[in-house]
């Protein structure tokens, strides 16, 4: 059997979240959701950024939210709903499975990310 390509490994990432829509986001986060910016730096600085969301960029995320490591973020408590979004929430569908993966059982995105939000708030 080979490797999945890209494509298959999004869309079995994508079977195991809840994804977000971005009508939804402000009921989540008026729930107690805390919502995470893993996009660079030169994306937020040219696009703009989401109000109340916590930047993590994703080289440090899963050190900074996993409840067990010496570096967790005291944002981050054990249970609470965590959203990722990245520009257009394919590296925050992978990257939430990677925190599933860890144990955060009520990890997951933004479908269509940072953009979707922004058209959305825009209207």
């Amino acid at each position: 059997m080979g490797a999945a390509h890209i494509d298959q490994l999004l869309e079995l990432a994508r079977t195991r979240l809840q994804r977000v829509e971005p009508t939804d986001l402000a009921a989540e986060v008026a729930a107690g959701a805390l919502v995470v910016d893993i996009r660079p730096d030169h994306y937020r600085t040219d696009e703009g950024e989401l109000p109340g969301a916590l930047v993590l960029e994703r080289n440090v995320l899963e050190w900074r939210l996993d409840p067990t490591s010496d570096a967790c973020l005291p944002e981050a408590g054990e249970g609470r709903k965590v959203i990722l979004f990245c520009n257009d929430g394919y590296a925050s569908s992978l990257a939430a499975v990677s925190l599933l993966d860890l144990g955060l059982a009520n990890a997951t995105d933004l479908a269509g990310g940072y953009r979707a939000w922004k058209t959305l708030s825009e209207r």
